[in-house]
């Protein structure tokens, strides 16, 4: 290891006065006019959310969301000019299976604080040790512990070539990697970049799979009745998607900049950005807390509260829209290494397998009956068993 690979131990350690500031920002928050009786309709109804923040101020514990964290092993290293955060947990298990698990927005490494204790050690958890991960868990640049990046460019195929660096100075040669959302994105960059390196990739969000245009006539006729209505259901919520659901990333990948200011000075305008999708894209009916636990939520939230990183979390889809040249997206390509899908039926959109199998070398198709977008806060079980049963899969396949 040379000086510049430096990988230098982290503890979180929120200075008093910053919690002192956002209980007194929460206090004296400033609220809008409500529509009552149009539910989610509008955005975050304020009555839902009043009572949210004030469970923020009055009874949620940060210290001990803080000491939680603190179990993992963190570090921090520069990699292409910036400092990546990332807990490494090593399995008790010598001949464990590298892992790289990737999250997305809006999220963080909280995601993952139920995952990672079974993918390390299954046989305290009731598993078999063959089936045991050291596992990495980054925080992508410009996102909460990693801080804003020192430069532009920040986008999948860049953020790959980093964690492929990570990797490497961790020690491991080869590597499987898993991730949805943003993290879907950027561990199929790392397959089609670096397939020498990477032994499969689990995603439990699939991307350009779904029915995005209206299936003819033909097309439906083709399909067995099962199929037939997937195709629709998968068309149906697409065409949603791109009516309503889309508002956020369109000026995310616009101007980041200017909403940047409005969720770094306000709390509770951090926290309406945030709810509003984990209500939307969670297995949930109305509110978010019957699929997500409220406090577990609301570390997430104060991950990018904290670090000030709202914009330049947001940034990640401007960079992805305006990338050019060697940092434009790979996977226009199909995918070459081993991949596994886990479906999960309130994930945004619905992906279809005979499509996935076109973009991507899919080995293993898991369609489950609960669970949405952030798979790993909602069904962590699900979750732990399907990647464990995936690269199972791919050991005894050689």
């Amino acid at each position: 290891m040379t000086s510049t690979d430096t990988i230098t131990p982290f503890r979180v350690d929120i200075p008093q006065s910053d919690l002192d500031d956002l209980h007194d920002r929460l206090d004296r928050t400033r609220w809008p006019d409500d529509l009552s009786a149009t539910g989610w309709a509008y955005g975050v109804p304020a009555g839902y959310l009043r009572e949210l923040a004030h469970h923020w101020r009055h009874t949620y514990d940060w210290r001990a969301a803080e000491a939680r964290l603190n179990e993992w092993p963190q570090f921090t290293t520069v990699i292409d000019g910036t400092t990546v955060h990332f807990a490494h947990v090593r399995s008790p298990e010598p001949d464990a299976t590298p892992l790289v698990i990737t999250h997305g927005w809006p999220g963080s490494i909280v995601e993952f604080l139920d995952v990672v204790g079974p993918l390390t050690d299954p046989a305290a958890h009731g598993g078999d040790p063959a089936d045991a991960f050291h596992v990495v868990v980054p925080s992508i640049p410009g996102f909460g512990l990693s801080g804003p990046p020192a430069d532009t460019g920040w986008e999948p195929v860049r953020i790959a070539g980093a964690w492929v660096e990570l990797m490497r100075r961790l020690g491991y040669d080869r590597f499987g990697a898993q991730g949805g959302d943003w993290g879907a994105a950027i561990s199929r960059e790392l397959g089609r970049a670096h397939p020498e390196r990477v032994i499969g990739v689990h995603l439990n969000f699939l991307p350009g799979a779904e029915a995005n245009q209206e299936p003819t006539a033909e097309e439906l006729a083709g399909l067995d009745p099962e199929e037939r209505e997937r195709t629709l259901e998968s068309w149906r919520r697409s065409k949603t998607w791109s009516r309503e659901g889309t508002g956020y990333a369109i000026i995310q990948a616009s101007r980041p900049q200017t909403l940047a200011y409005a969720l770094a000075d306000s709390p509770v305008g951090q926290l309406a950005w945030i709810v509003e999708k984990f209500q939307a894209w969670t297995d949930s009916v109305e509110l978010p807390e019957e699929a997500v636990d409220r406090d577990r939520l609301l570390t997430n939230v104060m991950l990018y509260w904290l670090t000030g990183t709202a914009g330049s979390a947001a940034r990640i889809y401007y960079e992805r829209t305006h990338a050019t040249g060697d940092r434009a997206s790979r996977l226009r390509e199909p995918g070459t290494v081993p991949t596994a899908v886990a479906v999960f039926p309130a994930e945004i959109q619905i992906p279809l397998r005979r499509k996935g199998e076109l973009i991507e070398k899919v080995v293993r198709w898991t369609e489950f009956d609960r669970g949405g977008h952030f798979a790993a806060m909602e069904e962590p079980d699900l979750l732990v068993d399907d990647v464990r049963a995936f690269f199972r899969q791919l050991r005894e396949t050689g």
